[in-house]
C-alpha cells in the first residue's frame, strides 16, 4: 500500500517537511560514499532553512506542553494504563527540556562555523562546490568514511532536539486516527467532517496495483479526493473507475 498524507494547516506542513529531511539525513549519514555525505550536508542546510522560521521553536514547545496537559487529564482514569501514561509524559518532558535548553533556533550553533557556512553559501550555485571553489571541503571529502561520519553526527546533534520533538508529535497525532475503508465513486470521494472537531492530518492508503494517484484537498468542513491516472509522458487524467482505499483522519 502507498501511504499519502495531507496536512490541514501550515504548522503540520512544516513538521512533515522536517520529518522527511531528518529521515533523509539519517539515511545519508549512515552511508559511506563522499557524495552521500555531501548531500547529508545539503540536507542539514535545508533543515536550517526550514527551522529559520521565527515561531517554529515556540510552536513545537507549545504543542509538547499541550499534549502533556491532555495526558495529565487522564490520570486516575481506571481504563488508562498509568505506566503507559508515565512513559509518554516522560518522552514529552524530555523533548521539551532538550529543545527549550537550546539557545536560539535549531542549528544556530552551526551558523558560527565559518567553514560550514562557506559550503552553505555555495551549494545553491550549480556546480558551486567544485574542488577549485572549496579546496578545504574537497579535502574533507577525501577523509575516511568514519571521520566524515563522526563530523556529520557532531553537526547533526545540534538538530537532534528538534528532530525528536517533531517525530514524537507526529507519532502522537497519527496514533489518534482510526482507519476506515471507503470507496470512490467514478474516481471521486467526498466526506463531510463532524462539527466541533479540528482535524490536522489526513492519511490515505491505496493499492499501487490500481495505478491511481490521489489528489487531496480539504478544510475544516469537508475533505475531497479525486483519483487520477498517469498517462504516458506523465500527464495526469481524472479516473472514471470505482476504487477502494483506506482513509484516516487524525485530530
Amino acid at each position: 500500500m502507498i501511504l499519502y498524507e495531507y496536512p490541514f494547516n501550515e504548522r503540520l506542513r512544516t513538521y512533515l517537511r522536517l520529518e522527511q529531511l531528518f529521515r533523509r539525513l539519517g539515511e545519508l549519514i549512515a552511508r559511506t560514499h563522499p557524495l552521500d555525505h555531501h548531500f547529508a550536508l545539503v540536507t542539514m542546510f535545508e533543515v536550517m532553512d526550514v527551522a529559520a522560521r521565527a515561531d517554529l521553536k515556540a510552536d513545537v514547545l507549545k504543542d509538547l506542553e499541550r499534549h502533556k496537559h491532555q495526558f495529565d487529564a487522564y490520570r486516575g482514569n481506571p481504563s488508562i494504563s498509568e505506566a503507559a501514561l508515565d512513559a509518554v509524559t516522560a518522552q514529552l518532558d524530555h523533548c521539551f527540556a532538550a529543545l527549550n535548553a537550546q539557545t536560539g533556533k535549531a542549528g544556530q550553533a552551526l551558523t558560527e562555523n565559518d567553514w560550514l557556512m562557506s559550503i552553505r553559501s555555495r551549494v545553491g550555485i550549480p556546480g558551486g562546490t567544485c574542488g577549485f571553489d572549496l579546496p578545504a571541503y574537497y579535502a574533507w571529502q577525501h577523509h575516511g568514511p568514519e571521520q566524515r561520519q563522526n563530523d556529520l553526527h557532531h553537526w547533526a546533534a545540534t538538530l537532534a532536539p528538534l528532530a525528536e520533538s517533531v517525530y514524537l508529535l507526529l507519532r502522537l497525532l497519527r496514533d489518534s486516527g482510526m482507519p476506515q475503508k471507503v470507496a470512490a465513486d467514478r474516481g471521486q470521494f467526498q466526506q463531510n467532517l463532524p462539527p466541533g472537531r479540528t482535524f490536522q492530518l489526513l492519511r490515505l492508503r491505496i493499492d499501487p496495483a490500481l495505478g491511481l494517484v490521489p489528489e487531496i484537498s480539504g478544510n475544516r468542513l469537508i475533505v475531497s479526493v479525486r483519483l487520477m491516472r498517469q498517462e504516458e509522458g506523465g500527464k495526469l487524467v481524472a479516473s472514471q473507475e470505482d476504487a477502494a482505499f483506506e482513509l484516516t483522519l487524525c485530530a
